[in-house]
Order: C-alpha cells, then sequence, then structure tokens
C-alpha cells in the first residue's frame, strides 16, 4: 500500500533530524546481541499484524520462551488490526513501538529515516535471505522472518467437486473453471477481501510469475507503458478486473471481511483467493476448527506457464526492523534475532524461514512435487521504481488502484478496464518522463 507519504516523511525528518546522533534518536548500528544475555535490558513494544496470535497466546509463549534466554528484557505486543493504515498514523511521531513490521507503503529509500541500521549487507546477508530489499548505501534496515512464494490458496475439494483436479495453466483457463465451480458448487469462486484492501496488494507480487521473469519489476524503470498487452502487470490485472466483470467474486465487495474469509474458505464456501504461501496454516486452521479436513486447503501458481513450467515468485514477508528512535535498540534487536533464528515461528507456521538453507515447509510440497520454479522479485531498481511510482500517484504496491479496478469492473465506478489500463499507462509514462527516465 504505497500512498503519499511526502507529509509523513517531511514530518518526521525534522524530528529525526533533531534527534539525530543523540540519545534515542540516534541513528548507529544496532550491534547483534551481545554474548552475555544478562547485559540486555529494558522493555520493548512489538507492534505486530498478528492479532490472532495476541488473541490466542502464541505470541506471549513466544515472549515467555525468550525472556528464559534475555532475563532483563520484557516484551509486549500492540496488534493493529489496519496494520498498514495505523502504522503510517504512528509513525508521523516518534511513539511507533521499539520493534516493527516495516510498511509495505514506505520506500526503501526512506528507511534511514525511520529505522536504526542493522548492519552491514554483506555481513548480514550470509546469513538471511532477502536482506536486499531492506538495504540502502550498503546497510540493512530491515530482516524477514519468513520468505513468501505468492499463488492461489484454495479448497480442493470444492475444485474437485468441480470436477476439477489440475491446475489451470493458462488465465483463460482459470477463468473457466472458475465458471464451472459457481456452477456446479455453490461456492463463491473467487473473494477480494476488498473492504481490508491489503489482500489486493499482494497481486503485484504476481510481477515475475506470468513471464518466469525475476528482473520484471526492475524492468517498470524503462517501460512506459506497464499495463500493455503481454507484460505482466497487464495479465495479472486483467485477471483480477475479469473475475469481477463476470462475476465470480463475491456480490458485494464492499462487505468483506478478512478474519470471516479464512472460515468461508475452510468451510468450502469461498473456492479460491489470490495471497502468499504464509495464508495455507492459516486457512488449514480455520477448516480444522470448523470440523473440516486442513487437507482440503491447497495451493496453486499463477495460471501461466513459461517452457512447460509454472513460476512462482518468492518475496520477504514483512521485515522487522528497530525504530530509530528507541532507547531499548540493543533489546529490540535482541528480540529481532532470537525471534527469526530461534523461536521455531517460521516451522510451526509451515513458512520458509529466511535463514539462509531453511528447507522448504510442507505446505509448499505440491509446488515441489509440480517443479514450480520459484524465482526472486528483484529489486535492484526499487528507488527508480518508487519514485516514478510515487510522482505517477498510481501506488502499484497500494490498495487504491486495485480497490478501483474492481469498481470499474463491477461497474462502480466509470469506464472499462481499457481506458483504465490506458489512464494507468498516461500517469506512469507522464511521471516517467517528468523524472528524466
Amino acid at each position: 500500500m504505497r500512498r503519499n507519504w511526502v507529509a509523513l516523511v517531511a514530518a518526521t525528518m525534522v524530528a529525526a533530524t533533531a534527534c539525530s546522533g543523540q540519545g534515542s534518536g540516534g541513528g548507529g548500528e544496532v550491534a547483534a546481541p551481545p554474548g552475555d544475555p544478562a547485559k540486555v535490558s529494558g522493555e520493548i513494544t512489538v507492534l505486530t499484524n498478528r492479532t490472532d496470535q495476541i488473541a490466542d497466546g502464541t505470541l506471549k509463549k513466544y515472549a515467555a520462551q525468550f525472556r528464559k534466554v534475555y532475563p532483563g528484557v520484557k516484551v509486549k505486543f500492540e496488534g493493529l488490526t489496519d496494520y498498514e493504515g495505523e502504522t503510517k498514523i504512528r509513525m508521523n511521531t516518534e511513539n511507533y513501538g521499539d520493534v516493527l513490521l516495516i510498511p509495505n507503503s514506505l520506500s526503501v529509500a526512506r528507511y534511514p529515516t525511520f529505522f536504526a541500521p542493522l548492519g552491514k549487507a554483506g555481513d548480514l546477508s550470509t546469513k538471511y535471505d532477502y536482506t536486499d530489499h531492506a538495504t540502502v548505501d550498503g546497510q540493512v534496515y530491515g530482516i524477514a522472518n519468513i520468505g513468501v512464494a505468492n499463488g492461489f490458496v484454495y479448497n480442493k475439494a470444492v475444485w474437485a467437486k468441480a470436477g476439477i483436479t489440475r491446475w489451470p495453466s493458462t488465465p483463460d483457463q482459470f477463468l473457466a473453471d472458475l465458471e464451472t465451480i459457481k456452477a456446479t458448487t455453490g461456492a463463491t469462486p473467487y473473494y477480494t477481501n476488498y473492504k481490508d484492501g491489503w489482500p489486493l496488494t499482494n497481486w503485484t507480487n504476481a510481477i515475475g510469475s506470468p513471464t518466469c521473469d525475476p528482473d520484471a519489476y526492475d524492468a517498470l524503470a524503462k517501460t512506459g507503458k506497464p499495463w500493455s498487452r503481454g507484460s505482466d502487470l497487464y495479465t495479472v490485472d486483467r485477471l483480477l478486473y475479469t473475475i469481477v466483470s463476470r462475476k465470480l467474486n463475491e456480490s458485494d465487495p464492499t462487505t468483506t471481511n478478512w478474519e470471516d474469509s479464512k472460515a468461508r474458505i475452510g468451510t468450502g464456501k469461498v473456492a479460491t483467493m489470490w495471497l502468499g504461501s504464509w495464508a495455507v496454516s492459516q486457512m488449514r486452521a480455520a477448516a480444522q476448527a470448523a470440523g473440516k479436513n486442513p487437507d482440503d486447503i491447497g495451493f496453486m501458481p499463477f495460471p501461466a506457464r513459461t517452457h512447460g513450467k509454472f513460476c512462482s515468485v518468492l518475496r520477504p514477508d514483512y521485515q522487522y526492523a528497530v525504530n530509530v528512535h528507541s532507547d531499548k535498540k540493543a533489546a529490540a534487536r535482541a528480540w529481532i534475532d532470537w525471534y527469526i533464528a530461534k523461536s521455531g515461528e517460521a516451522a510451526s507456521e509451515g513458512s520458509i524461514s529466511s535463514v539462509k538453507g531453511a528447507s522448504l515447509p510442507p505446505t509448499l510440497k505440491a509446488f515441489s512435487d509440480n517443479d514450480v520454479t520459484l524465482i526472486p522479485q528483484h529489486q535492484r531498481n526499487a528507488a527508480e521504481v518508487d519514485a516514478i511510482d510515487k510522482a505517477s500517484e498510481i501506488g502499484i504496491t497500494a490498495q487504491d488502484y486495485r480497490q478501483k479496478l474492481v469498481d470499474v469492473a463491477r461497474g462502480a465506478a466509470g469506464g472499462d478496464m481499457s481506458s483504465y489500463f490506458d489512464e494507468l499507462n498516461r500517469k506512469w509514462s507522464e511521471a516517467q518522463q517528468t523524472l528524466g527516465g
């Protein structure tokens, strides 16, 4: 959700500058925890989007385990339901926790304004994957807990009831399968999660999958019209648009509910949702809680093949960072390192650990069995792409432009797919030219 951060950044930069190098506002590197855990102390607040793990006590258990290693550190959690929106407001002050998940909406170039550096890229990249996604001038500002493959979470029992047992290999075949599900099962073929908004941002993580091109995102920096036929953005957004225009989604997108959607797909009321692989374990838990078979929940890649193989983009999930204004930086860093490398949370959630050498989880067994190629989504040109995106006021990682896409598709906004794509191409091209691209 890459919104307009201009006012926010300006306000925070004033605060950061005022505190730079002094007290809690120091921007010095936060070293790895010392060998003696007893030397680390303080109470830290961790902002999290995992309100479910707060409710079921999971995070409290991790905090208790952590305190056995670091007895002088107390960890408390603050769950934010609208994580992106609420953090954006909080980051207009210095009070945004000691540890937080870096908002998707913040461009990488701004990380040094808000977060303390965690170490040199050359050092941290030997221990963790995905550090390149949070590196500025050779310093790493965030470490991901997990990596995420991207695809469709789906209820295999519903798809099988419709007579579909093989993954669709083209967008048109995928649409035909949704039509069959609608006609034969009574389930909602696809659920947009429009109202919560953030799930729509995950469609951008498909960039690279249709063409199996790790450099597809970077190429946006030199592409004048990204929504042209044959491009990944065109293919991805055309699929979402067509799903909605053919009424293969929920009847009223403005009333969707993220937490409710887990139970809906778990019980077979919904057939399919585009999400990251992290969601599989949550949907399986919802199915089990409802007395259904958790193994009914599967994961399939984007419906496109290159040289006969499916490709799925592998990206970091939220990255953990230390608030540059925190006066408990050592304790905050200790929590990040322990939680990512020692807690076992990634394995328990069926996720891909960001620790180097970690194996694929059982949730992706179908990908392994079917030779799905996992590719990175390189972002070497992220700063350039961010600048064009910001100048265009589109927000390719934001929910707003895809919510409008859904609105146009369902007739709640004027125009059609062609006119909307023309508008997006025009804005992007003008921004690119303005910036000298």
